[in-house]
């Protein structure tokens, strides 16, 4: 018991410590601009009360969700494929080197005029913000693979694709898991930024709304949502993480 109030106190110390720097701060600066952390989170249930904002929300983590799963489905095959087969990865890889630096939401303005500002164009940012980080940790996970596991499941009369499920993609879950945990921090990042850019129901256009209006309250009150959701988001990959991949963390405590 003792130990498990421990761990509790330490999880939840440096939120109560940026909570309270917060409100210290605030009280000093004392402008409209910044109002202190008991105001905001006293506004959060008002938010929450709103069926129309919970809506919202709700439109932004659908549309999240969709792009997060697509490059799921689509970017990691990719990424496993890259690390068996080089000639694919000559070709692959400098163009995702060229994508890297460029940030998601620039190309916004372009994929609205292509695709309107509707959940498609937003959609298509999420899965473009998302897919490097998968790209990049399924093809680091790949390129570990044992090769003497690989060519013995060749050998034993083992298919391209029964390999790649079998041998290739069980040896690289640790990373690819890795680079789904990064990929939440981005699809968020890249929720917001597009609905801020294309004003439409959803998160970021709350925050965005209550921006314009002046109405600072509910504006910080966004963002803590908007972290929480986050870090909610986070807890469940990392515990995806530990139930698939127990055997790492048991490894990493022998060695």
């Amino acid at each position: 018991m003792p130990r498990a109030a421990g761990r509790i106190l330490r999880r939840v110390a440096p939120v109560l410590a940026l909570l309270s720097g917060w409100q210290l701060l605030a009280m000093a600066l004392d402008m409209e601009e910044l109002p202190g952390a008991w105001q905001a989170l006293q506004t959060v249930p008002q938010i929450l009360s709103s069926g129309e904002d919970v809506g919202s929300i709700l439109a932004s983590l659908r549309r999240m969700a969709i792009g997060y799963v697509l490059a799921l489905l689509m970017v990691v095959p990719l990424g496993l494929s890259m690390g068996r087969c080089q000639r694919l990865a000559r070709v692959v890889n400098p163009l995702a080197a060229l994508a890297y630096p460029i940030p998601k939401a620039a190309l916004m303005p372009i994929i609205m005029l292509w695709f309107g500002i509707g959940d498609l164009s937003k959609i298509l940012v999420i899965f473009l913000g998302v897919s490097l980080p998968l790209l990049y940790h399924s093809y680091q996970g790949a390129l570990q693979v044992d090769e003497k596991l690989w060519w013995s499941a060749r050998a034993m009369g083992m298919g391209a694709v029964r390999g790649m499920l079998r041998v290739v993609l069980p040896a690289a879950l640790p990373e690819i898991l890795l680079g789904c945990r990064v990929a939440v921090s981005m699809a968020l990042i890249t929720m917001i930024s597009s609905e801020m850019i294309a004003r439409q129901r959803g998160a970021g256009d709350l925050l965005f709304n209550a921006l314009d209006m002046a109405v600072y309250t509910e504006v910080y009150a966004m963002i803590v949502i908007i972290a929480v959701i986050g870090l909610t988001l986070d807890a469940l990959v990392e515990w995806a993480r530990r139930r698939l991949t127990h055997w790492t963390d048991a490894q990493g405590a022998a060695g």
